[in-house]
Formats: C-alpha cells, sequence, structure tokens
C-alpha cells in the first residue's frame, strides 16, 4: 500500500465516499482504512477537531502525532496543523440525537505509515514528499501520512546555498531518493541533489555563445562561481558589483567537460527572484544504486553517492 503525503485522499472519490456516511465510517474504521480531513481548530487542550465530509471529529492530543506522548515531538506540530489536512483511522463512530461524532488517531494512521515504509522502501528508492518547513540546516518534508523526514541543506544540490528557501518553499510537492533506513529508531534519511542531474546532463542544456541567467553562490580571488542550475555551476571572471546572492546574466566563453568546468562573463545585473525556480527532476521514480556527479574521463573528482544495498 502507497502512502502519500497528507493532503493527496481529500479530492478522491472513493475516499469522499468512505466520509459520506456513518455506515461508511464504521466500515472504514473496521477496515482501519486512513482518511483525510480538514482541521478546524486546535482547542485549549490541543485537541484537533476536524472535518470529516458532512461530520466533525476530534482527534485528542496523545492521537494527534507520533512521538507526543513521549516528548518526542513538540506541541508545534499539533498546532501548525490548523487549517491543513491530517490524515487518520476512525476509532469511534456515536450517533445521539442525529448527530454523529468521531474520535479519530492521527498517530496510528502515521505508525501504520511508517511501519509499512521500513519495511518497503530501501536505500536508493525515489519517493514523492511534500516540503513542510524550512530551518537553516534542512528541508522538513512529509514522506506519507504526515510521516517526517529531513533533507540535509549539504544533500539538497551540488550548487551550495546559504538557505533550504534558495530552493524549496513550504507545500511544494518534489521528490527525494532514500538514502538510509534506521529501523530500530524508525527513522527514514532523504537526499535530493542525485535527482537534479549529473554533470553531464545539466551542462547539455548549454551552449558556448550563450548568455543566460544564473546566481553568484561564491567569490574567491580569482572569480566568482555562478549558478546556472542547482547542480551546475560556472567561473565568471570578476568585476565591480559582482556579491553573493546576486542574479547576473552571462555569457558562456567555453564548457569544459574534461575538466568539469565552464567558463562565464557576467554580463549585466537582474532583479532577484521572488521565489525559487520550478526544479527540474532527471529522475522522479526507480531506484538508484550509485550516482556519480563528474562526467566520464574527467580529471576531477565530483560528488559521488553509493546507496546501501
Amino acid at each position: 500500500m502507497r502512502f502519500l503525503p497528507e493532503g493527496h485522499l481529500l479530492s478522491l472519490p472513493e475516499h469522499q465516499a468512505a466520509c459520506a456516511s456513518p455506515a461508511a465510517l464504521r466500515r472504514a474504521m473496521e477496515e482501519e482504512t486512513i482518511l483525510e480531513g480538514m482541521v478546524r481548530l486546535c482547542d485549549a487542550e490541543h485537541n484537533l477537531l476536524v472535518t470529516v465530509g458532512p461530520y466533525q471529529g476530534r482527534i485528542p492530543r496523545a492521537e494527534a502525532a507520533l512521538g507526543i506522548t513521549d516528548g518526542t515531538t513538540r506541541e508545534i506540530a499539533i498546532l501548525s496543523r490548523v487549517g491543513k489536512p491530517v490524515c487518520f483511522v476512525v476509532t469511534a463512530v456515536e450517533e445521539t440525537g442525529g448527530t454523529v461524532r468521531l474520535t479519530l488517531s492521527r498517530r496510528l494512521a502515521q505508525q501504520k505509515a511508517l511501519d509499512a515504509m521500513l519495511a518497503q522502501l530501501s536505500p536508493g528508492q525515489v519517493i514523492p514528499a511534500v516540503v513542510t518547513h524550512l530551518e537553516p540546516f534542512g528541508a522538513f518534508v512529509d514522506i506519507g501520512c504526515g510521516v517526517t523526514s529531513m533533507i540535509g541543506i549539504e544533500a539538497i544540490s551540488v550548487s551550495r546555498i546559504p538557505h533550504p528557501a534558495e530552493r524549496f518553499s513550504p507545500g511544494q510537492s518534489i521528490f527525494a531518493a532514500v538514502l538510509d533506513l534506521d529501523r530500530r529508531a524508525g527513522r527514514v534519511y532523504l537526499t535530493h541533489k542525485e535527482l537534479l542531474g549529473t554533470w553531464a546532463e545539466n551542462a547539455a542544456r548549454f551552449q558556448p555563445g550563450m548568455t543566460v541567467p544564473g546566481i553568484v553562490r561564491g567569490i574567491k580571488d580569482y572569480g566568482a562561481f555562478v549558478e546556472l542550475t542547482p547542480n551546475l555551476s560556472g567561473l565568471a571572471e570578476l568585476r565591480p558589483g559582482l556579491k553573493e546572492g546576486d542574479r547576473f546574466s552571462v555569457y558562456l566563453k567555453a564548457i569544459l567537460p574534461e575538466r568539469m568546468k565552464i567558463k562565464l562573463l557576467a554580463i549585466d545585473a537582474l532583479p532577484p527572484l521572488e521565489k525559487p525556480e520550478p526544479l527540474e527532476y532527471f529522475i522522479t521514480s526507480g531506484s538508484l544504486r550509485k550516482w556519480k556527479y563528474a562526467p566520464e574521463g574527467c580529471s576531477k573528482v565530483g560528488a559521488e553517492t553509493v546507496f546501501a544495498p
């Protein structure tokens, strides 16, 4: 069974049918079907009140997320769900005077998803994810039913960035590759840069003589490193006005695969981007065994990832 990030079930006809009547909800409860609803509010005791089809349900605080009862998950994991979709399994359906009351558990849905992922996933496998929030050190993502994992900033792209917000936005759907699994600790470790292409795959988009936009990522005495794509940078000659984070149009003087080098000339300053540009993935499915960034025959050693067997 595939467990998708929260928010992917709400519009499905079969999901809507499962929430349409008390009988359907009881059947879902008996079968432990994972459903979704929108969180209407979080009360003073941190219970979540959820809209489930035409009904209202309640997720008790202890059932609002994995790790709440033992303190390994912070309360913000509950508070931040207001106005957003949550997954759950139904644990009780009560009818009194024509009113249907539902008791729900997000924790049980997450445990079910995590157990399945730890049993079925393997290193190198490509999975969908949704960005939940960003920190200076990495991006937290939902890999299914609100189960979270993190992509460290160094694993987001080959081109170094000062903050994950340079690549991602909360709510964004992305792909990631499983780097490793810790079944004892119940953790899935992810990486991302391998899906954005090798040096050769990215360089194939460009030709000498082209002028393209880029972002200055580093300044050295011998030149400025300019990002052309998240996994490709070139070296531009220094000129007044260049500083890290600026966008510039750059002229491609030469592309040298044998040295994994692109020579650039900075042309003109460009306005900053309002949000990260859409990512272009070279891999969105399947499984990787080994990924090598440098082209064949290159004299330089580039990034390389060997996924555990």
